[in-house]
């Protein structure tokens, strides 16, 4: 009994000296110098986290909190401050706290810090938020090698380089494709856009030789800071979490979707010191909706939700899919807000993962399985509220929607044939109208199936009988944006115009038309 009673003993020791107390001050870096002056005073009321725990700095800007043997110390950003940035324009806000460093690997980690400093002090910078801000976010890059780097940089980083007017950009996860080397690249391309950069980790940049779940982000902790963190702007609170689970805790095989118990008790007591009033925008790479099987683990989704609840205004935004959708989480599906929770899946900069023919800019055209095209989102906010933008690389920003309809038809007889719309940011509960000429506006109907102009695309691969240069696409699967019609043939001979006009959930309203020829039938028809 003696013995087991020190051997508790040890044990405890053991544990209290594995704790140490993390100080320092968060103060208005007035030079932008990184160093706390002697006239630059600290900031009071700014949360701090060690990835689990949220303090407030006191009056003076200074704070405490418990650090173990593994710890990222992280300021939460404040309304009305910036974060400075390195050479590569990724904020600096955090402290890698990891006295041995990184498990060995097969790809690099953090290397050891030593002791812990007896000071962390985190330098803000003033700075005038408005509450009217854009954007910009990106899906998967997810360049396998540096081929696939060049056309992410030739299609996408080339489009807005040195872009106006967009306080921050934020990537939703695969920012490479296993290859973890190529982070380095990743990042020397990326700082060309020219403002702050934030990053989500996504299942192609784990450390995939982890054996336990907490090491698999190592070498995403080492380029990009910790994979869970939050931050404030205008009067929205950003969230930004890991949400995949590796190895896969039900097998030990793969990934998984859902959350560690010690991310969610961050974001509980990261939302307590977050105003009611704010919007709450959580991004993550997995979307939290099941893709055809059970590709989230339930109950990390539902606490999820139930730490959202007291927010009225809420979003999230995830990648992954490689396609394009809205989601929309009711009681059925966990959420028991006065609204549904809406879930934005972002396009993908990558495409169809560089697949299609090239086009001419020298990159593959890339068209995703549910035929949107490769592109970009801007979001859009005004205090707590929010609209969405989807931008197509290379095309002008009025290109939002694919039509396929018929070249000829008969006159006056009928024909199975079909006008399709496929709405890139649309979602079932939206309106896409059409009129021919100078009639009436007619309502399409919602289907879901494969975009056939897509298919189209893909057809064309199977039926040529030489290479051509690139890779075949992905086959098409059904798109939950596609509008249809029946086509209109009783109408004088020649040619006519069909416009078409789609109207999205925030109530904006997108224009497009095309043309076809009725004809006289032939023999036959």
């Amino acid at each position: 009994m003696k013995n087991l009673l020190f051997g508790l003993i040890g044990i405890i020791t053991l544990q209290v000296s594995a704790q140490q107390i993390a100080k320092g001050t968060v103060y208005e870096d007035v030079n932008g110098n990184g160093k706390k002056d002697r006239k630059e005073k600290g900031i009071s009321n700014v949360s701090v986290t060690n990835g689990v725990q949220v303090v407030k700095t006191n009056e003076d800007g200074e704070y405490q909190i418990e650090v173990e043997t593994d710890n990222i110390i992280a300021v939460i950003k404040p309304t009305g401050y910036a974060l400075p940035v390195d050479e590569n324009n990724i904020p600096q806000f955090y402290y890698i706290h990891k006295p041995k460093g990184s498990p060995k690997l097969e790809y690099e980690g953090t290397a050891p810090t030593g002791k812990l400093p007896k000071k962390i002090d985190f330098g803000l910078l003033p700075s005038i938020e408005k509450e009217e801000f854009t954007i910009l976010v990106f899906g998967d890059p997810q360049p396998y090698t540096m081929q696939d780097m060049d056309w992410f940089e030739k299609g996408i980083v080339n489009e807005v380089k040195g872009i106006k007017n967009i306080p921050f950009g934020m990537s939703l996860g695969d920012i490479v494709g296993d290859n973890l080397d190529l982070h380095t690249p990743y990042k020397n391309i990326m700082k060309q856009v020219g403002i702050p950069w934030y990053n989500v980790m996504g299942n192609h940049d784990m450390n995939y030789a982890a054996e336990e779940e907490q090491y698999s982000d190592e070498t995403f902790e080492a380029h990009f800071g910790p994979a869970n963190y939050s931050f404030n702007y205008g009067k929205v609170h950003f969230i930004v979490l890991d949400d995949i689970l590796y190895p896969d805790p039900r097998d030990h095989k793969g990934y998984y979707g859902g959350f560690r118990k010690d991310q969610l008790d961050f974001v509980e007591n990261d939302l307590k010191y977050v105003p009611k009033d704010y919007l709450v925008v959580v991004s993550f790479h997995i979307p939290l909706k099941d893709d055809g099987g059970d590709t989230f683990r339930d109950e990390d989704r539902n606490r999820l939700f139930e730490l959202l609840l007291p927010f009225k205004y809420n979003l999230s935004l995830s990648a992954h899919t490689h396609i394009q959708r809205q989601d929309f989480f009711g009681k059925e599906e966990g959420w028991n807000g006065e609204k549904p929770h809406h879930e934005y899946n972002v396009g993908t900069t990558s495409g169809d993962w560089y697949s299609g023919k090239i086009g001419a800019d020298g990159t593959p055209i890339s068209v995703m399985r549910d035929g949107t095209p490769k592109g970009y989102a801007f979001i859009h906010f005004n205090g707590n509220m929010y609209d969405t933008s989807y931008k197509v690389a290379g095309k002008d920003a009025s290109f939002q929607m694919q039509v396929y309809a018929p070249k000829v038809v008969a006159k006056d007889k009928s024909t199975s044939a079909r006008i399709f719309v496929n709405f890139f940011m649309g979602s079932e509960g939206d309106t896409v109208e059409f009129k021919i000429d100078n009639g009436e506006w007619k309502t399409m109907f919602y289907i879901e199936k494969e975009d056939p102009s897509y298919q189209e695309l893909v057809r064309e691969w199977d039926t040529i009988t030489t290479l051509m240069p690139g890779r075949r696409s992905s086959n098409p699967i059904p798109c939950e944006h596609l509008w249809a019609a029946k086509m209109l043939t009783k109408l004088e001979k020649g040619e006519h115009t069909i416009e078409i006009k789609a109207t999205d959930m925030f109530g904006k309203t997108y224009t497009t038309q095309t043309t076809y020829k009725v004809a006289p039938s032939v023999l036959g028809n």
